[in-house]
């Protein structure tokens, strides 16, 4: 039997075999945006214009230092951050109540919130306070019977005045902010109190008011900013605080100017301090809403430090 060469790939060592051609890396080109490049220029512009218009103007910017401490711009600090909490503490009660009376099914207190609220939102505050100041020419006497009885000119100091005009009409918008917080919460809650036995006051208290906080809170921070700002009209009215001060000690100084940007400052630091507070207050009242509250400002920062000194492209 005759043998039969075999030829083939047997003889042959084995070639490896060629790897596969892996995908091509993909070169990511960052998008260009030029529009921000030229807005942010123009911002940087604008700003340093800004800048140098004001040092090339005549002001005494050694005047504000002079003052920023003096004796009659602290106490006026202290007479706006009281007129504050007082006319918001009017403005909170009151628009907590309205609220209530706009939500009633009585059409009478129903009607009068309304009316209330329609009358105090459509009339500047301003024109509120001259009203109020000047119903000493209607009204020459008030009386109240047994209880008070006094000349109005006596009766309506410049304080009353300032709470009245601020106060009530803070209300007015306080109630429209703890309506719509009222009716956030679902009326299952409400009808389920109801079906524990739970009256509807005790419902409010206890059910309703705590949720809608969530709600209410935000706005009324921002009411709380604006009223601090609001109190600088007081001063039409005879009232003494934070501005009627600064425009006095700019009249005796001959600095009026800067004595408006001293009163600038102290608005920008309340304020600044009052937002921080608003905050914490919103953090505060988030807790049951949502599962990972919003990081605080040092939380912020530490997370950003953090990231500084990451390597690229690798992990923490």
């Amino acid at each position: 039997m005759t043998d039969i060469e075999k030829t083939g790939p047997a003889d042959k060592p084995p070639v490896p075999p060629t790897p596969a051609a892996g995908p091509e890396a993909i070169k990511a080109i960052p998008v260009r945006h030029y529009g921000r490049y030229v807005s942010a220029v123009v911002a940087i512009g604008a700003l340093v214009a800004l800048v140098y218009a004001f040092s090339q103007g005549k002001i005494n910017w050694g005047a504000i230092p002079d003052y920023f401490f003096d004796d009659r711009i602290i106490r006026g600090v202290g007479q706006t951050l009281l007129l504050t909490a007082l006319s918001m503490v009017i403005g909170i009660v009151g628009g907590i109540l309205l609220a209530v009376m706009r939500l009633s099914r009585n059409p009478v207190t129903s009607s009068i919130a309304w009316f209330y609220i329609w009358f105090f939102r459509g009339t500047p505050v301003l024109v509120q306070l001259f009203v109020w100041f000047n119903l000493g020419l209607v009204f020459e006497y008030i009386n109240l019977g047994p209880i008070y009885k006094d000349y109005w000119s006596s009766f309506m100091t410049p304080l009353l005045t300032a709470l009245l005009g601020l106060g009530l009409n803070e209300a007015a918008y306080m109630a429209e902010i703890c309506r719509a917080g009222l009716l956030s919460v679902d009326e299952g809650q409400t009808e389920a109190s109801h079906a524990l036995g739970m009256s509807h006051g005790k419902t409010l208290r206890r059910i309703v008011i705590p949720q809608a906080m969530r709600v209410i809170v935000p706005p009324t921070g921002n009411e709380v900013i604006n009223m601090l700002k609001t109190t600088s009209l007081v001063s039409a009215v005879q009232f003494t605080e934070l501005f009627r001060y600064a425009q006095d000690i700019g009249s005796s100084s001959g600095a009026p100017v800067e004595m408006y940007f001293l009163a600038a400052a102290w608005y920008l630091i309340m304020t600044s301090v009052l937002t921080v507070g608003q905050f914490y207050l919103e953090r505060y009242y988030a807790r049951g809403s949502s599962r990972s509250l919003p990081p605080t400002p040092m939380q912020k920062i530490r997370a950003n430090l953090l990231s500084l000194g990451r390597p690229s492209g690798g992990m923490a």
